[in-house]
């Protein structure tokens, strides 16, 4: 049995967008890819066939992955309003107690998480560390290696 997670309003969103393209507008372009492959004569020697029904297969488990995701998740409701503490939802400004190095993340859920865009997951060993934390708290993070890396919370936004 497949566990929930959890997920704020906006990655709902996102995957209920790409849901909505994949069944609808690649469904069509694959079918039609199909259509003409089958033009071309006998299916059992066509390479162009057998691509594109190998690209459906691949289609449609993609959008059975995506309806899992979203049929698993839960959604929570993003701070509307600064609590004084990291939340679900929260965007934290951190800074490294070695390196100096500042970041800033967005707390989310781990099918949304994607640290090209800033969004770190709620259950990865920073976002934990940060849940509860507040304004000039130093959090500790194990490391894999050596002593756990300090990072000072420096400011928390609501999303």
């Amino acid at each position: 049995m497949s566990r929930q997670a959890e997920i704020t309003p906006d990655g709902l969103k996102k995957l209920e967008e790409e849901l909505e393209h994949l069944t609808t507008v690649r469904r069509r372009e694959v079918s039609e890819r199909i259509k003409e492959a089958r033009d071309f004569g006998d299916i059992s020697e066509n390479a162009e066939y057998d691509d594109a029904k190998n690209e459906q297969a691949q289609l449609e488990a993609q959008i059975a992955q995506l309806e899992e995701r979203i049929r698993r998740s839960v959604v929570v409701e993003e701070p509307g309003e600064k609590t004084g503490e990291v939340v679900f939802g929260s965007v934290v400004h951190i800074k490294d107690q070695k390196t100096g190095e500042s970041k800033k993340f967005q707390i989310v859920g781990s099918t949304e998480a994607d640290l090209t865009e800033g969004k770190l997951s709620s259950e990865s060993p920073i976002g934990s560390a940060l849940l509860g934390g507040k304004v000039n708290q130093i959090v500790s993070v194990p490391a894999q290696k050596g002593r756990p890396r300090k990072y000072k919370i420096t400011k928390i936004d609501a999303a």
